[in-house]
C-alpha cells in the first residue's frame, strides 16, 4: 500500500497531543510547594489534586480506547484535547483546593480519550518498516516532555502564580486541534459494535482498584466491587464474539511480557519525579526553574537513545533492548540510593534517562506488534492503563514507604504537622531536620526503585521472545 506523504506531520501532531498530557502532569508536581502556600492545600488536598486525575484516567481508558477504534480514532482526539484544554481553563480560574480537584478529574477525562488515539493512530499510519522509528519519536517526546515541562513550568512558577503551569497547556492543544483536521486522516475498525456491558464492567472495576491504591486502605467494600466487577468483565469478554478486550492478547508472549515489564518500571520510577522535586527545591533549595534545568539531562539523554535504540532494533532483539535499559534504570536508582547533593544525582539521572531511552522504542514496539490494526485503539489503551496502574501503585506503595521513612527519621518532639510532608515542616520552620529526614526516605525509594527495575529486567529477559516480533498487518485504508 501506498504510504501516506502526509505522515511524518501526522506524527507531529499525535506528538503535540502527546506532548500536553506529559508536560502538564509533571509540572503539577514542581508547584506542589505554591499550592500548599498560595492555594491553602493541605497533604490530603495535593494528594486528591494529584489522583482525581489518575482516578478519571484510568478508569475509563478501556472503554474510550474501544469506542475510540468504533466511532473514529482522530474523532475522539480532538474530543479529548478540547475537554483538556477547557478543563486547563478552569483550572487556571480556582480559587478553592476542591475547585482544583473537580477541573483535575476533569483533565482525566479528556486526557484518557487523548492517549489511546496517539499511539493506535500511529499504528494505522506507520507501515512495519518505519513504525519503530515513528515509536521512538512517539517515546522520546514522552519521556523528553516529563523533564523538560517542569523547565517550562519552573518559568512560569518563578515569574507567576501557581495557576499559570495549567496555561501552557491551552494553546498547545489548541494547535494540536487545528493540525488534527488539517492533517490527520480519520480512521475506525467498521463493523465492530460496542460492548456496553463490557464497558460498565470496567469502568466500574478499573475505577475501583485504582481508588483501593491510590487511597492505600484496605476498603473491603470498594475491594469486593473491585474484584467482582473485573472478575465479571472477564467471564464476560470471554464469551463475546466481539469482546471490547480481546484477552487472547494475554497468551502472547511478547504482549504480556511487554506489558508487566512495563507495569514493573512504572511501578519503580513512578514516585521519582514527585520525590526528586521536592528533593530539589526543599533540600537543596532550587527555585522552581532550577529545578526544572537540574532534571534536563534525564530528557537529553532519553531523546538520545530513544534514537539510538531505535536503530539498535533492527539488529538486536528487544528482549536484550528493554532488559539492557531496566537494568540501567536499575543502577541510577543505586546511585540515587548512595549519594547526596546534585553532581552524583545528576550521574543518576542520565543513567536512567539512557536506560529508559534504550528500553521505550524495544517495549512499545514488542507489545504493540501483537495487537491487530482493528483493535489498536483498545490495545493502546490497555498499554496506558498497565502503565497508569503501576503509576498509581507506586504512588501508594512507594508514597507508603517515603511517607513513613520520612515521619520514622524526624526528630523526637516535633509537632504532628511536621511529620506529614517536607512543606509542612519548612512551613514550621523545622527545614533542616525535614531536610535529613526526606534525605533518608528517598534513599530507601530509590533502593525500592532499584529493586523493581530489576525485577522487571528479570521478567523482559525471561518471558519476551528473543527474535524481533513478526510484522503485523499494514496499515488500514483511510
Amino acid at each position: 500500500m501506498e504510504r501516506d506523504p502526509r505522515r511524518w506531520w501526522i506524527l507531529v501532531v499525535l506528538c503535540l497531543a502527546l506532548l500536553v498530557l506529559v508536560v502538564d502532569n509533571t509540572v503539577l508536581n514542581l508547584a506542589i510547594p505554591k499550592l500548599y502556600q498560595e492555594l491553602g492545600a493541605n497533604q490530603s488536598d495535593i494528594q486528591w489534586i494529584i489522583d482525581a486525575y489518575v482516578l478519571a484516567y484510568a478508569g475509563l481508558l478501556l472503554t474510550s480506547g474501544s469506542l475510540s477504534d468504533r466511532y473514529g480514532r482522530r474523532l475522539f482526539l480532538v474530543i479529548g484535547l478540547v475537554i483538556f484544554g477547557g478543563a486547563s481553563l478552569l483550572a487556571v480560574l480556582v480559587t478553592e483546593p476542591w475547585q482544583l480537584i473537580a477541573a483535575r478529574a476533569l483533565m482525566g477525562v479528556g486526557g484518557c480519550l487523548v492517549m489511546p488515539s496517539t499511539l493506535s493512530i500511529l499504528m494505522t499510519v506507520f507501515d512495519e518498516d518505519e513504525r519503530r522509528k515513528a515509536m521512538a519519536a512517539w517515546s522520546a517526546v514522552a519521556l523528553v516532555g516529563m523533564v523538560s515541562g517542569p523547565t517550562l513550568g519552573g518559568l512560569m512558577l518563578q515569574n507567576f502564580w501557581w495557576g499559570s503551569v495549567f496555561l501552557i497547556n491551552i494553546p498547545i492543544a489548541a494547535v494540536a486541534i487545528v493540525a488534527a483536521f488539517v492533517l490527520m486522516p480519520e480512521s475506525k475498525a467498521e463493523g465492530r459494535k460496542i460492548d456496553l456491558v463490557g464497558v460498565v464492567l470496567s469502568v466500574v472495576g478499573l475505577t475501583a482498584a485504582v481508588y483501593v491504591i491510590i487511597e492505600r486502605e484496605w476498603n473491603w467494600p470498594i475491594i469486593a466491587v473491585a474484584v467482582v466487577a473485573l472478575g465479571a468483565f472477564v467471564l464476560w469478554e470471554r464469551k463475546q464474539k466481539q469482546p471490547m478486550l480481546p484477552l487472547h492478547l494475554f497468551a502472547n508472549r511478547n504482549f504480556s511480557g511487554a506489558s508487566f515489564s512495563i507495569l514493573l518500571m512504572s511501578f519503580g520510577a513512578g514516585a521519582v519525579m514527585l520525590m526528586l522535586t521536592q528533593y530539589l527545591q526543599f533540600v537543596l533549595g532550587y527555585q522552581a526553574m532550577q529545578a526544572g534545568l537540574a532534571m534536563l539531562p534525564y530528557a537529553i539523554a532519553a531523546a538520545v537513545f530513544n534514537g539510538i535504540g531505535a536503530g539498535l532494533g533492527q539488529k538486536v532483539s528487544n528482549r536484550v533492548l528493554v532488559g539492557v535499559g531496566l537494568l540501567v534504570i536499575s543502577g541510577g536508582f543505586v546511585v540515587m540510593a548512595t549519594t547526596t547533593g546534585y553532581l552524583p544525582l545528576l550521574t543518576g539521572l542520565v543513567m536512567m534517562g539512557i536506560g529508559a531511552g534504550t528500553m521505550g522504542p524495544a517495549a512499545y514496539a514488542s507489545l504493540m506488534g501483537a495487537i491487530p490494526l482493528q483493535h489498536a485503539g483498545v490495545g493502546s489503551a490497555l498499554n496506558d492503563t498497565v502503565q497508569q496502574v503501576g503509576m498509581a501503585m507506586s504512588i501508594a506503595v512507594l508514597g507508603s514507604v517515603l511517607a513513613g521513612q520520612y515521619t520514622s527519621s524526624l526528630p523526637p518532639g516535633l509537632p504532628p504537622a511536621a511529620g506529614e510532608s517536607i512543606g509542612q515542616a519548612h512551613l514550621l520552620g523545622y527545614g533542616p531536620a525535614a531536610n535529613e529526614a526526606f534525605t533518608s526516605a528517598m534513599h530507601v525509594g530509590s533502593w525500592v526503585g532499584a529493586a523493581f527495575s530489576v525485577a522487571a529486567a528479570l521478567l523482559a529477559v525471561i518471558v519476551l521472545r528473543p527474535a524481533a516480533p513478526a510484522p503485523v498487518q499494514e496499515p488500514v485504508k483511510v
